[in-house]
């Protein structure tokens, strides 16, 4: 009679933030076992020393994992679901300052509305927006337009709800459930990010893989 072998899986994502220095196997991937006693005891499996000062960020194997769950469970069947190297991030505790915080927003702020507004600017005379405004002006009205006039006012209500509407939201509210083309960039920027540090781990030999010592928390990024 053949016996049933128990399987462990488990599902980690490419990019984990840890806050306690003393990490679990538990703190980096999800597990789903059929025997809980098993489940609850690989979870509380230590992986890695963290040291306390500054900010630490590791490059971990999925097969150092499996490693570490076989040194205690031999027969104990693994399948990974989930990415194959974990980037490992620890900042420790530190404390908000409120009124940095703002001065970075702010200064974000007028950086962007700037240069946007220098963006917008030059595009319109680089295509000579106010000269067709005022072609456009004086063949409907049968007179040139003095100053300000309807279709420059329209022009800029229209581009202000171009760029609301493009970028999907305004201030905390979004109004579709797709994401916005800035979570769309930031996300693809951080897969590229993501990507060169496995990459360069790897080639630097210092990714936390199988036949490595992790011990002491020495293999940096």
């Amino acid at each position: 009679m053949s016996v049933t072998k128990e399987i462990l899986y488990i599902k980690g994502d490419q990019n984990v933030e840890v806050k306690s220095q003393d990490v679990t196997l538990g703190d980096l991937v999800s597990m789903e076992c059929a025997q809980e006693h098993v489940l609850s005891k690989v979870k509380s499996l230590k992986f890695l020393k963290i040291p306390d000062q500054g900010k630490h960020r590791y490059v971990v194997s999925i097969l150092k994992m499996i490693e570490c769950i076989h040194k205690e469970y031999p027969n104990l069947e693994i399948q990974n679901v989930g990415a194959t190297d974990i980037i490992v991030t620890y900042e420790g505790t530190k404390q908000k300052n409120r009124v940095w915080e703002a001065c970075q927003v702010t200064l974000v702020v007028i950086t962007c509305f700037i240069g946007a507004a220098f963006a917008i600017m030059a595009f319109n005379n680089d295509s000579g927006v106010p000269e067709i405004f005022e072609q456009i002006y004086e063949q409907f009205m049968g007179k040139k337009a003095a100053g300000f006039n309807i279709l420059e006012l329209t022009y800029s209500i229209g581009l202000g709800l171009g760029i609301i509407i493009f970028f999907n939201h305004f201030g905390k509210k979004k109004f579709t459930v797709d994401p916005t083309p800035i979570e769309v960039e930031m996300s693809l920027y951080e897969n590229d990010i993501q990507t060169t540090l496995i990459a360069q781990s790897s080639r630097r030999g210092q990714e936390l893989d199988v036949g490595k010592t992790n011990s002491n928390g020495s293999h940096r990024s």
